[in-house]
């Protein structure tokens, strides 16, 4: 009997899983605060570590709260071991160009501090679990504009922006995923981005109109069953138009 060699993918498909999470939909919540911030504040150099950092961080604290969830840390030593310089290098190097920057420290630790006691107890895919991930996220526009000497208040549209989309796609991505046919989540859901419309239609009509076009996909998407591969692709179109409108406003 001939025996079917193993695909030589497969090893380097662990490989990968190792060090890289299988989180698709962290990258956008990732890049698009850091991206508006950039956009709506002004470059300067320190940016650049700072992505470095951000998304080295991410990774970092992915492996370290699966390590506080498995009570098992020796299994994710290499990932950890990894992450941990490449977040600190840049990290260090951000804070000694712009010294500011340390103020956010306290937030992200308590933030990240609620992160860890859901890991702990098995439950980070909890609401509020997922509604605080969200706000570091998109914390990200304050850090940017502070590195690039902008008042946080010369920001706070794009901030409340982005929170606002990155809060409802909690919802809506639930009641395409796994809370599928959930009336209760449907209904919260929609209401949610109705309000965000009508809010920032007084505010600035262009977002409202944007809001009211996701209330719409809220709305008719979920019973249409789309695959997770097209539920990304819609968000991606979203993340696009939202930082195309934000630095429009």
């Amino acid at each position: 009997m001939t025996t079917v060699p193993e695909p030589a993918t497969r090893p380097r498909r662990r490989t990968v899983r190792r060090f890289v999470p299988p989180q698709h939909g962290a990258w956008a919540m990732l890049l698009v605060p850091y991206l508006v911030g950039v956009l709506a504040a002004g470059f300067r150099w320190p940016q650049v570590p700072l992505l470095v950092a951000w998304l080295a961080g991410y990774l970092l604290s992915y492996y370290v709260l699966q390590a506080i969830k498995t009570r098992r840390p020796a299994r994710f030593r290499a990932p950890l071991l990894l992450y941990a310089p490449a977040t600190a290098v840049p990290a260090a190097v951000v804070v000694l160009a712009r010294p500011p920057v340390l103020a956010y420290a306290p937030i992200f630790a308590l933030l990240l501090a609620v992160n860890a006691g859901y890991a702990w107890r098995r439950d980070e895919r909890a609401l509020v679990n997922d509604l605080v991930s969200v706000v570091q996220s998109c914390l990200m526009v304050f850090v940017a504009a502070t590195i690039a000497g902008v008042a946080p208040g010369d920001v706070a549209l794009p901030f409340v922006a982005v929170l606002l989309y990155f809060t409802g796609t909690v919802f809506y991505v639930k009641t395409m995923i796994r809370e599928r046919g959930n009336a209760t989540f449907y209904r919260v859901s929609v209401g949610y981005h109705l309000v965000a419309a009508a809010v920032l239609a007084w505010v600035a009509p262009p977002l409202g109109l944007l809001f009211a076009l996701l209330a719409a996909r809220a709305w008719a998407l979920p019973p249409r069953g789309l695959r997770p591969l097209q539920v990304g692709l819609v968000e991606i179109a979203a993340c696009v138009l939202l930082a195309v409108t934000v630095l429009t406003v």
